[in-house]
């Protein structure tokens, strides 16, 4: 069922704040308030209800902006998604993660339901280059959006379709959704159990 906008708008106005003073004393101190009624309003009129609503949500507390996406000098784009506390791995070192991969709209790849992660030795090839530059950066329990540029991904090749696998075009830009859940050689519970070898 579709609301008809002038009911939204109702809506929306009476639960606005009548003033800016409404809304600056709900905000932390020395901050200074972006949206106005009548800003908030005209979105709303333009169809923008759940932009106003998360803007006013973040603008109060209610929730956390996101991370901004950061560029590494490998040409990387990264989003951080969530934040871990654990330890980096070396290159060379026994990873464990989980990850989608994206072409476009269209998943490549997804292990994030499977029951095992995916294990690779940091270094080894395993990854595509983009990912495997990324990876030392990352802490355990760090869940990245990697974009990858062509030359970091499949190359002036591209790769050939396979089964349930789509075909990736020459220097295609490949979206990496990548979490770092465990390092089985620095992990406390398992030196613990078996030693320090």
């Amino acid at each position: 069922m579709r609301i008809p906008k002038a009911i939204i708008c109702t809506v929306a106005a009476a639960a606005l704040p009548a003033s800016t003073e409404a809304w600056t004393s709900k905000m932390p101190s020395g901050t200074n308030p972006q949206i106005t009624r009548k800003s908030a309003l005209e979105t709303l009129l333009q169809g923008g209800a759940a932009t106003v609503a998360a803007s006013l949500m973040v603008q109060q507390g209610a929730l956390s902006p996101a991370f901004a996406a950061e560029t590494l000098p490998s040409g990387v784009t990264y989003e951080v998604l969530k934040k871990g506390d654990g330890p980096k791995p070396e290159i060379g070192e026994l990873v464990a993660i989980r990850f989608a991969a994206y072409f476009g709209d269209r998943k490549i790849d997804d292990i994030f339901e499977t029951p095992e992660p995916y294990y690779t030795r940091l270094g080894s090839g395993g990854l595509l280059k983009g990912v495997e530059s990324t990876l030392p950066e990352m802490r355990v329990g760090d869940r990245w959006k990697l974009v990858i540029p062509g030359s970091l991904a499949f190359g002036p090749k591209g790769r050939p379709a396979s089964a349930g696998k789509p075909r990736i075009p020459p220097d295609a830009e490949i979206t990496f959704d990548v979490e770092m859940v465990g390092l089985p050689g620095k992990e406390p519970e398992l030196i613990e159990l078996i030693g320090d070898v």
